[in-house]
C-alpha cells in the first residue's frame, strides 16, 4: 500500500456537507490525473483514491468547497505532492520555482500567467494544510504573506527589466534588478504584519529615490515611476482565465486623492514631517 505522509498522522477530518458534490469532486480529480501522460501520477492518484483515510479527507474538502475541488481537478500533480510529501515541502518548492523564474531571461509574455498558476497551487496547499490542522493560523498567514512577498519581488523585477529595455532606467545590477534600483515597495497592513488571509488585499506604498535611480531623463522620472506602479497593480490583480494573484490597494500612500501611485522619497518625507 502506498504511504501518504500528509494523511497518515491526521485523524480529525471534515464531514462533507454535500456527499454528492464530494463524490463528483473525487471522480473529476482522479479522472484528470489518470488522463495525463504521466503514468505515475495516475497510478499514485488511484492509490490515494483507494486509501480510506485519504478518500475520507478529500471527501470532506470537496464536499464543502467547490473552489478547492476545482483547483484539485485542474492541478492533480499539486494535490499528489501534498499527499506524498506534506504541505511544507510543496510550498517550499513553489517559493523555489518563483526564485528560479526571477533569475531567468525575460519571457515575451511576462510572469502574469506563471504567477496566477502558482497562486492557485499556494491556495490549494494552504487550504489543505489549514483544514487538516497541519498548519496553525500563524503558519497559514505567514505562508500567504511569504508568497505575496515573492510574487511582488518577481513582478517588480520584471517591470524594472522592462523599464530598462525601453530606456526608462539603467539597472545597477542586471541579475538582480531590485538591488540598488532606487525603487522602494513597502508592504503595510496585513502584509506588513505577515498576517495575510485568503481574502486580504495587499496594501503597498511605492516610493522612489530620484537620487539613486539611473536615468537619462530625470524630468520624466515621476511619470514613469507612476506608470511602473500602475503596471505592478495591473500585473497582480488583473483577472484572467487563470484568476488573479492579489487585489492591490495603494490608498495608504500620502494624500492618495492627489498624489500619484508612486511618490518620491523627498515628497513622502515632506508630507509626513508636515502632518
Amino acid at each position: 500500500m502506498h504511504h501518504f505522509v500528509f494523511i497518515s498522522e491526521q485523524n480529525d477530518f471534515p464531514v462533507p456537507a454535500d456527499p454528492e458534490r464530494a463524490r463528483i469532486g473525487l471522480e473529476r480529480w482522479l479522472s484528470t490525473a489518470e488522463s495525463t501522460a504521466d503514468e505515475r501520477l495516475g497510478k499514485v492518484s488511484r492509490a490515494a483514491f483507494d486509501n480510506p483515510s485519504v478518500n475520507r479527507f478529500l471527501s470532506g474538502v470537496f464536499g464543502n468547497s467547490p473552489y478547492l475541488a476545482r483547483l484539485a481537478a485542474r492541478q492533480p500533480e499539486t494535490l499528489l505532492e501534498i499527499l506524498e510529501n506534506g504541505p511544507d515541502a510543496a510550498f517550499e518548492a513553489i517559493i523555489a520555482d518563483i526564485g528560479h523564474y526571477r533569475t531567468q531571461p525575460e519571457k515575451s509574455d511576462g510572469p502574469g500567467r506563471f504567477l496566477r498558476i502558482v497562486k492557485n497551487k499556494v491556495a490549494l496547499i494552504t487550504a489543505l494544510a489549514d483544514i487538516s490542522g497541519a498548519w496553525n493560523l500563524t503558519s497559514v498567514t505567514a505562508a500567504l504573506s511569504r508568497f505575496a512577498e515573492a510574487a511582488l519581488s518577481l513582478a517588480t523585477a520584471h517591470l524594472l527589466r522592462r523599464a530598462a529595455a525601453d530606456g526608462t532606467v539603467e539597472l545597477a545590477c542586471e541579475d538582480d534588478p531590485e538591488r540598488d534600483s532606487g525603487l522602494i515597495v513597502l508592504g503595510l497592513g496585513k502584509l506588513g504584519g505577515r498576517e495575510l488571509n485568503y481574502s486580504s488585499d495587499v496594501d503597498l506604498i511605492v516610493l522612489f529615490d530620484a537620487g539613486r535611480i539611473r536615468t537619462r531623463d530625470q524630468d520624466a522620472l515621476q511619470s514613469r515611476m507612476a506608470r511602473l506602479a500602475r503596471g505592478l497593480v495591473r500585473l497582480m490583480e488583473e483577472r484572467t482565465a487563470d484568476g488573479y494573484v492579489f487585489r492591490m490597494d495603494l490608498r495608504l500612500r500620502p494624500d492618495p486623492s492627489s498624489m500619484p501611485p508612486a511618490i518620491s522619497v523627498r515628497a513622502a518625507e515632506t508630507y509626513y514631517e508636515s502632518l
